[in-house]
């Protein structure tokens, strides 16, 4: 019987926490805590400058932290079925405040990007709330791809264009990228035609191209990745300080507390770069210890999609998987000088309050695709695919 045409049931006999799920649970809350002090360190110096209270930033995020659990413990406790219910709801709410921030006076714009919108005093960035929605409903259509009629499957495949073509023009080229990339391997899991895959791909990459043409700032970044040294104070600077603070940190690192590059040389140093800050004081050691974490949450993501009853429920584990890895590595390599420079967050270390509450409501769609894979007895249903 084929796995698309069925449905979980849950009974209450089975207990729902499985080890999968457990150990997922408690290396988010690992991954969260070490995130949080590398945060209060690489901000330290920043926050007392420029407010006089070194835990500014810190204090921040620990708000966005717990609205963040908030949307975590509802994800872990919500039964799937409700969720791909409400996710395209919230795909167009999303995508309707993605356009409302390329509207002059609505988007709030920093470093050059209109990305956020401001609720009052809160700033919120709809590109990155939008991801845990994205995951579901691109593994909802492609999880029941077989099932839809072509209509439904163009407006679908024109609604995620729409999404990323709107990241696009923020610019947001990194997030953009990394969106594309989570609905294609998505779709590539769920055994897609190759041609269509390739066609694609290939549509991507000749939409990358021709934004890094149009967009002066981006070529500068690409080329500055490609020799830095070029403009040692200009659009190099950012990555010779982060390389300076990645190297520095030798074998064993400085010790917690302890880096140099964040004192006012390394630019952003609590968001997009904090991984350099984190290298410099733990060195190739805590890195490695870093890259073994990433490599476990792989793998127990890995694990939860091949024991998930039914193929959308894969989907969503993958999909969260590869959100919450390949974000972590893409960060990464910009601040080891492996690519070029971007905007993209270290999930669940970077300083913001939308790329808090996403990382968290990803992690825990992740875990409750391996409860409900714990406790599910499988039926069919008929027409009620999810």
């Amino acid at each position: 019987m084929d796995l698309r045409l069925l449905i979980p049931i849950f009974d209450p006999s089975v207990p729902d926490w499985a080890l999968s799920a457990r150990l997922l649970r408690w290396l988010t809350f690992l991954w969260l805590f070490i995130g949080l002090a590398v945060l209060f360190s690489a901000s330290y110096p920043t926050a007392n400058d420029e407010f006089g209270d070194g835990f500014y930033y810190l204090k921040r995020q620990l708000i966005w932290v717990m609205v963040g659990l908030v949307g975590f413990n509802l994800v872990v406790y919500s039964p799937l079925r409700y969720l791909l219910g409400v996710s395209n709801w919230a795909i167009f709410l999303l995508l309707g405040a993605i356009v409302l921030t390329l509207v002059p006076g609505l988007g709030t714009t920093v470093n050059g990007a209109t990305r956020w919108l401001s609720i009052g005093p809160v700033p919120i960035q709809p590109s990155e709330l939008i991801k845990p929605f994205l995951v579901l409903q691109s593994a909802l259509v492609f999880g029941r791809w077989d099932r839809l009629s072509w209509p439904d499957r163009l407006r679908w495949l024109g609604i995620f264009s729409a999404i990323l073509l709107g990241i696009l023009l923020q610019p947001n080229l990194s997030t953009t990228a990394l969106c594309g990339m989570s609905i294609w391997l998505i779709a590539l899991a769920a055994g897609l035609p190759y041609k269509y895959l390739g066609g694609t791909a290939l549509s991507g990459i000749c939409l990358a191209l021709l934004s890094i043409t149009f967009k002066e700032y981006q070529r500068r970044r690409v080329m500055s990745f490609l020799n830095p040294w070029n403009d040692w104070f200009g659009d190099g600077y950012q990555l010779i300080q982060s390389l300076l603070a990645v190297g520095s940190g030798g074998i064993w690192g400085n010790g917690f507390g302890m880096s140099q590059q964040k004192l006012l040389y390394l630019p952003i140093q609590f968001t997009d770069f904090i991984f350099a800050v984190f290298a410099e004081e733990f060195g190739f050691v805590g890195s490695l210890v870093m890259f073994l974490m990433l490599a476990s949450y792989a793998t127990l993501g890995l694990w939860v999609a091949l024991s998930a009853p039914t193929l959308v429920y894969q989907l969503i584990a993958i999909g969260s998987t590869v959100v919450m890895v390949g974000q972590s590595l893409l960060n990464i390599g910009v601040a080891t000088g492996a690519l070029p420079t971007t905007g993209l967050p270290l999930p669940l270390f970077s300083y913001g309050g939308s790329s808090m509450i996403a990382s968290l409501m990803i992690a825990g769609l992740l875990i409750r695709v391996a409860r409900e894979s714990s406790s599910a007895q499988v039926i069919p249903m008929g027409d009620r695919v999810l």
